[in-house]
């Protein structure tokens, strides 16, 4: 789900399925990191590279009314920010936010160099979570492969894929949040432009070069006359829409209208008036976003009303989204300021992208955006990398990692235990195994050292009471999602089937409380809801509980590291909990059958 106090659902679920097929594939990691990084990025980037850039969109949103969405799309960038160090680099850096010490090997304005990387997607806290990437079936896919084809015989190639990815993306387009200098108008619920009658707003900083239409999403609640105005509210009229009759609202309507020509970068107004809105608090119309474009190149064939046609079936159809990172383009290009004291309300000197000094530079002819950050993090050059997920695998493996404290495995981290095997198979990681990571793990897991027993001895207890030096073989306390998966396997009710979207097993009623949509769990059918722990629906304000109790976590932002515990409500769990009664009979019946 989103997060916050509002929390609603979020449609993000693709993403786990590329991660599970990139594991499977064994996708080499630093191509693995590489898509889900700057996978927008990437030279004509395929669907399943902008799905990996789900990674970086699962921070959480705000739609509570009255909140701002400028201080919610900073917390997202900051949270992209430490995620990448901490979970991808075992490195901590969050700290030098607010400030930076004399003896620190990082500063503070490089952790806003850094951030500049995150600051340029246009995600904007906006509440359909914009940018997505809008998932055609077949037959739409096949549709838009014809309107492709079409289009690069009548345009450039640069016009066409334009159109193409704004069907797809519906990108880069001004959302209406953006918009300030009401009169009369203002943000409904801080998500939307919303305008009374005798109304004006302003969208500053609109490129007008070459656009000569503009495609724009909006609900009208009475008729009226709504103008886009040049500069100021009695500016020269770009266009005009004339409303002549109320009809019923039935949600959101895209339309085209034509523009004016003008070059430049402007400021423009927008202005409501209606003859027939009574009410003084009511709004007559409302806007999701704008998309100032060249338009639909001009025609009068029927092969050309034809294609038209085939765009706007394709723009109005209703079809399922991922949120995904997308790169502003350079009029939408936002400065990154060094915030003092760590406050976005305190913005400082305004800095360029960059990585910490202490760690190199960007490779040779690397941009200087997402992928060339990602081509610095997988260089041969930088170890943290490899080191990282090495010291991950090792624990997952052995239950503690090479370094305990996965995510700082720094000077401030706890020492290695055996810091030259750590260097050997992270060097072995990158250069002989090419990031294959089912590679490493057969390399460790073929090892004496993890095939021997893991027998206690009194011998072995008293000089190595923790098994930090690997006296014997690992015993590794299961993680809260393998519990579940191992009851329902030994059960023999396990679900094996892959892919697609959560399911909501067995919940003990009155754990949601849903206020604001009434969103209740229902209890998927036909064995759904025996399907892996990984497919589970989760909800990020009440957790599942079972999984809660044995160590997992909240995931309002992301853990590099679980702690084990042992309580006594674990075992309440496995007693009282419907799932494991539900289970447990199952076993019964197993056992009774055998």
């Amino acid at each position: 789900t989103k997060g916050y106090e509002r929390d609603g659902r979020r449609n993000i679920w693709r993403y786990r399925d590329w991660l599970i097929k990139a594991f499977n594939a064994d996708m080499p990691y630093d191509k693995f990191l590489t898509e889900q990084m700057a996978g927008d990025l990437l030279p004509n980037p395929t669907e399943n590279q902008y799905i990996a850039t789900a990674f970086h969109r699962n921070t959480m949103t705000n739609d509570e009314g009255g909140t701002d969405n400028e201080e919610f799309r900073t917390a997202a960038v900051l949270d992209r920010v430490n995620t990448t160090w901490e979970t991808l680099m075992g490195t901590s850096f969050s700290c030098v936010q607010c400030h930076s010490y004399s003896y620190d090997p990082f500063r503070h304005d490089e952790y806003y160099k850094f951030l500049a990387f995150f600051n340029n997607t246009r995600d904007e806290d906006t509440y359909s979570e914009y940018p997505i990437w809008r998932h055609f079936d077949e037959k739409q896919k096949t549709e838009l492969s014809k309107l492709s084809s079409w289009l690069s015989k009548k345009v450039s190639e640069k016009e066409k894929t334009e159109l193409i990815n704004f069907l797809q993306t519906l990108q880069p387009s001004h959302n209406s949040l953006k918009c300030d200098d009401f009169v009369n108008a203002e943000l409904s619920d801080t998500k939307w432009l919303a305008m009374r009658n005798h109304s004006s707003a302003r969208l500053k900083n609109v490129s007008l070069d070459g656009k000569r239409k503009l495609i724009m999403q909006y609900k009208d609640f009475a008729k009226g006359v709504f103008e886009i105005r040049l500069d100021k509210p009695q500016g020269k009229v770009l266009t005009k829409l004339i409303i002549n009759k109320k009809e019923e609202n039935k949600g959101w309507k895209t339309i085209e209208l034509p523009l004016e020509n003008v070059q430049g970068v402007h400021d423009i107004y927008f202005v409501y008036n209606s003859g027939t809105l009574d009410n003084p608090n009511a709004s007559g119309i409302m806007f999701d976003w704008f998309y100032f474009t060249q338009g639909f190149p001009f025609g009068e064939t029927p092969e050309y009303t034809v294609q038209k046609q085939s765009f706007w079936n394709l723009l109005n159809t209703q079809v399922e989204n991922t949120p995904i990172m997308y790169e502003n383009p350079q009029v939408f290009r936002r400065n990154t300021h060094v915030f003092e004291r760590g406050s976005w309300l305190s913005p400082g000197k305004v800095v360029s992208a960059g990585v910490p000094a202490s760690l190199g530079k960007l490779p040779p002819n690397s941009p200087n955006n997402r992928l060339g950050l990602a081509m610095w993090m997988t260089s041969k050059d930088n170890p943290l990398v490899a080191r990282t997920m090495v010291n991950r695998v090792w624990e997952q493996l052995f239950g503690s990692g090479l370094v305990e404290t996965l995510e700082d495995i720094g000077s401030q981290g706890a020492i290695p235990s055996n810091k030259e095997l750590l260097d050997y198979l992270s060097y072995k990681f990158m250069h002989e195994y090419q990031w294959s990571v089912k590679t490493l793990i057969k390399e460790i897991m073929m090892s004496a050292t993890y095939q021997q027993s893991s027998k206690v001895t009194k011998d072995g207890l008293e000089k190595d009471p923790s098994n930090r030096y690997l006296a014997r073989g690992p015993r590794v306390r299961l993680s809260s999602e393998q519990i579940r998966d191992q009851a329902l396997a030994v059960s023999g009710i396990l679900n094996s089937e892959m892919y697609g979207p959560p399911v909501m097993p067995y919940q003990p009623e009155g754990i949601w409380s849903s206020p604001y949509s009434g969103d209740k769990w229902i209890k998927s059918e036909n064995k759904q809801q025996y399907r892996r722990a990984i497919y589970t629906f989760w909800k990020r304000t009440s957790p599942y509980p079972s999984m809660i109790s044995f160590d997992g976590v909240g995931r309002e932002v992301c853990v590099s590291r679980r702690i084990r515990t042992n309580t006594p409500l674990q075992a309440l769990v496995t007693l009282n909990d419907s799932v494991y009664v539900d289970i447990s009979a199952k076993l019964a019946q197993r056992a009774l059958n055998v």
